[in-house]
């Protein structure tokens, strides 16, 4: 069981439950799945950069990507439907929970100029959506190895009922908010 599992069921389910009033254990917002979306355009023309994006995808969740596919056909982009445009990682369980400690403590602040997260990314449904510029930040990513800089989407997905449950539960896992 990682450190922030742990941490989840003796710290941070029982301070949501005092601050928030919960009659049931149950009503305690937790972190259900995180998904991580590489969109690469250039994959039209070059079906090799799905290959690398998803070497690097698989490096640093520690699980295999799922290649995503494009839903309509739009002409200004020369994207027809069916065409491959991405990949995407969703992760459960204790792959999560890793992947999530190495975010917050490791990757983050690797980041240039960090000040901390947007604390305003919230969907209203407690979601948490977060986007990254460059793959760099992760420390399985070696510099050399990369042919092109890409970003990625990582959407944190909660049972919190609203902003503020999820907000509370982020920031007690560690999630560096900007102040």
């Amino acid at each position: 069981m990682t450190r922030l599992n742990e941490m989840y069921k003796s710290e941070v389910a029982p301070a949501l439950m005092k601050k928030f009033s919960y009659k049931s254990v149950m009503q305690i917002p937790k972190i259900e799945k995180v998904v991580i979306n590489v969109g690469c355009g250039e994959a039209r023309e070059n079906e090799k950069v799905l290959e690398s994006v998803r070497t690097d995808l698989r490096a640093i969740t520690g699980q295999n990507p799922v290649i995503t596919k494009a839903r309509k056909s739009v002409a200004n982009f020369k994207l027809r439907q069916g065409m491959n445009i991405g990949v995407k990682v969703t992760l459960r369980g204790e792959r999560m929970y890793e992947f999530l400690e190495k975010l917050f403590s490791v990757s983050l602040p690797r980041v240039r100029d960090f000040k901390g997260i947007n604390p305003n990314a919230f969907d209203g449904r407690g979601n948490y959506a977060l986007g990254i510029k460059e793959q760099l930040i992760f420390p399985e990513i070696e510099y050399d190895k990369i042919d092109k800089i890409r970003g990625m989407d990582i959407a944190i997905v909660t049972t919190a009922k609203n902003d503020e449950e999820a907000r509370e539960l982020l920031s007690l896992m560690g999630a560096p908010f900007a102040k």
